[in-house]
């Protein structure tokens, strides 16, 4: 006969019987949730509280499961329930995304995910990538996310717990049918309207636009971003590239003006100065004597102008004196 000493986590009762090879269930002693082992022998004897004494033919003993709150290193992790449902939604998205937006779960932990919004088309955020996370509690599907936003953006405050219908900031109205892919959509709607809540802020479009613009620096330089969304990285490295590129084959136009001589805040060409400075064209400075044309010219336009202005108004009181003496013979 052998004595085989096996040692559980955890206080357990064993319903056992003599009969062999056979499946058998059980649950941790006062603990409601139910936990699976198999035991695969020839079992006679007796078993008690942890540690448990087994007296056994020889064969083979496996136990088979873990605990859903540690792992075997001890620590904690997500519980059984809502790693297999966001493992679901993870391969769901994957065969259907969701229109403009792509999620990752951090390697590390499932109950965290990150996303991508790419801005829509017609809207103050085109153009714009924007960074956000959800946190998952350890109850999910049964109880709803927290949504944050990462990136600015002008809609919503930056690192701060959004109050949407979807978030734990409205437990009531959260549905467990609803999915990643679901909470993910609902956020993209609630973000291109203009509806106040918690957690958004009131900024004109030209902001939102000029934010949008900035966007893709910004998340280049968030070290999560880079590592869950290469393939967003590279999309945005090179339409980043691409504004460079289009930025430095564009040169302003000369426009016709009068120069003052001297003037510092005048570009040449009567172009007037940006920022402070004029604007350069990469060629020399033009002679005095075209300066002096483009003031010999200025000054007969404003003569002539002149001119028309004193005619027209000699023939206005003409007209006006005509009528009234027209009136008077009648």
């Amino acid at each position: 006969m052998t004595v085989m000493r096996f040692h559980c986590p955890f206080p357990i009762h064993l319903k056992l019987t003599k009969k062999k090879n056979r499946k058998r269930r059980f649950a941790p002693a006062g603990d409601s949730r139910s936990y699976v082992g198999v035991i695969v022998l020839s079992v006679w004897g007796l078993a008690t509280e942890t540690p448990a004494l087994f007296r056994v033919k020889p064969r083979i003993l496996i136990f088979t499961g873990v605990s859903e709150e540690m792992n075997n290193n001890g620590n904690k992790r997500a519980p059984t329930t809502a790693t297999q449902r966001l493992k679901q939604d993870y391969l769901r998205i994957k065969k259907d995304p969701v229109p403009y937006i792509c999620a990752e779960p951090l390697p590390s932990n499932i109950l965290e995910w990150h996303y991508v919004v790419r801005g829509p088309e017609k809207t103050p955020y085109e153009g714009g990538y924007y960074h956000g996370k959800l946190i998952f509690p350890r109850e999910f599907p049964f109880k709803p996310p927290s949504i944050y936003m990462i990136t600015p953006n002008g809609r919503f405050k930056c690192n701060t717990r959004l109050c949407l219908s979807i978030t734990d900031f409205h437990p009531d109205t959260w549905n467990p049918a609803w999915s990643v892919s679901t909470i993910l959509t609902g956020l993209l709607s609630f973000m291109v309207e203009k509806g106040p809540t918690l957690g958004s802020i009131e900024t004109s479009d030209y902001t939102k636009r000029q934010l949008s613009a900035q966007s893709l620096a910004f998340n280049l330089k968030d070290k999560v971003f880079c590592e869950l969304f290469p393939d967003v990285v590279d999309e945005m490295k090179q339409k980043q590239k691409a504004q460079e590129e289009l930025s430095a084959r564009t040169q302003p136009l000369p426009l016709p003006d009068v120069v003052p001589d001297g003037d510092p805040q005048q570009a040449h060409y009567g172009l007037p100065a940006l920022n402070g400075g004029p604007i350069q064209h990469g060629g020399p400075n033009p002679a005095p004597g075209l300066q002096q044309a483009n003031r010999n010219h200025g000054l007969l336009g404003g003569a002539l102008a002149n001119l028309f202005v004193i005619v027209g108004f000699a023939a206005f009181a003409y007209t006006v004196k005509y009528v009234l003496r027209s009136i008077a013979q009648e």
